[in-house]
């Protein structure tokens, strides 16, 4: 078969979904098929952005692209939803949150405040139910994003899991003092509430934070207002080989996000049989950190989270079932590259 994987991307940044579609595209290769990646770029704001965006996908028609027959439409992320083809396949990574579970929240508070920010929510979700109902199947990354379907859609899903990009190479070794938390750094991802909670840390455990994005500027403001220039890294991009082994070696891995939607860092955590810090409204980790047996559960507060911490550093023996507990969860629950193909092609 000849399958088109439709999504959209923000210029410049790159993340987990388009980790996703490098990987579908692949393990649809290697199960015989020829696969590609159809994608536009996509502008948050303003409204109009978004409106024309919707139109240029409804407007796409897959059956076929410059005389290459497309006999099957894979579509990722909104608006691609909208694009004609009589075959199509969805496997949702999100919808456009800042109308769904982001809605009159600190995150949207400009876009639900404002008359057009409302007549854009309720064209989003009456197009995007309508959309759904056309598609020959219905998946998701997660169960939180098939909760989200249901609730404001009333749309039947099935959450289908992907692995890591990295998954075959992840390694455990002899835990040292610091916890990891790899991830963009932007508001959803609340690296401010880790910062935080390193001030309440009794033991001489350190916090190592990972990634690149707008919000480093208040970060370090943070540290430096909390006096945690000791306590707390910003150690920017890093290489694989680097994460690998930072994942390795790390007391216990933080990923205290806001409602994520999958989170590879879960699953990262995971592979490297280290023990999960999450929180109660962290959304996709849920699905896998089960609390006190493959990590721990707690409210997203400072104090919470450095309970946790210091839970890990003076039980190191507990910590070390927990993430071995982790690894097992993974193996049993056949996240796998050929189950995704299975299931979106056949």
């Amino acid at each position: 078969m000849r399958i088109a994987i439709a999504t959209v991307q923000v210029p410049f940044i790159r993340g987990g979904a388009e980790m996703l579609a490098a990987g579908l595209v692949e393990a649809i290769r290697q199960a015989g098929h020829e696969a590609d990646v159809i994608s536009m770029p996509f502008h948050f704001y303003p409204v109009r952005e978004v409106k024309r965006s919707m139109e240029i996908w409804n407007s796409e028609n897959f059956a076929a692209i410059n005389g290459y027959n497309i006999d099957l439409a894979i579509c990722l992320k909104f608006p691609t939803f909208y694009l004609k083809h009589s075959d199509k396949v969805a496997w949702i990574i999100h919808q456009h949150r800042a109308v769904y579970d982001l809605w009159d929240t600190f995150f949207t508070q400009e876009l639900s405040h404002s008359d057009e920010g409302k007549e854009l929510r309720d064209e989003i979700i009456q197009r995007d139910t309508h959309a759904f109902q056309g598609f020959k199947k219905v998946f998701t990354i997660a169960k939180t994003v098939s909760n989200r379907l249901q609730y404001f859609n009333k749309i039947d899903s099935t959450a289908l899991y992907n692995p890591p990009k990295l998954a075959n190479y992840f390694y455990t070794a002899a835990a040292e003092p610091y916890i990891f938390f790899p991830s963009r750094l932007e508001n959803l991802k609340r690296q401010d509430l880790l910062i935080k909670a390193m001030t309440y840390v009794k033991s001489p455990t350190v916090a190592l934070l990972a990634g690149e994005g707008g919000q480093k500027p208040n970060l370090l403001q943070m540290i430096e207002a909390f006096d945690l220039q000791q306590r707390v890294k910003l150690m920017g991009r890093i290489s694989d080989e680097d994460m690998l082994a930072f994942y390795a070696h790390c007391l216990g891995v933080f990923f205290g996000v806001h409602n994520e939607d999958y989170g590879y860092v879960t699953l990262e955590a995971m592979l490297a049989a280290k023990p999960v810090i999450t929180c109660t409204d962290s959304g996709g980790s849920l699905e896998f950190v089960i609390n006190h047996q493959t990590g721990l559960v707690v409210e997203p507060e400072p104090e919470a989270i450095a309970q946790a911490i210091d839970q890990l550093y003076f039980n190191q023996k507990a910590a070390a079932e927990m993430g071995k507990a982790g690894l097992e969860r993974y193996q049993f629950l056949n996240i796998s590259w050929e189950n995704v193909v299975q299931n979106l092609l056949y």
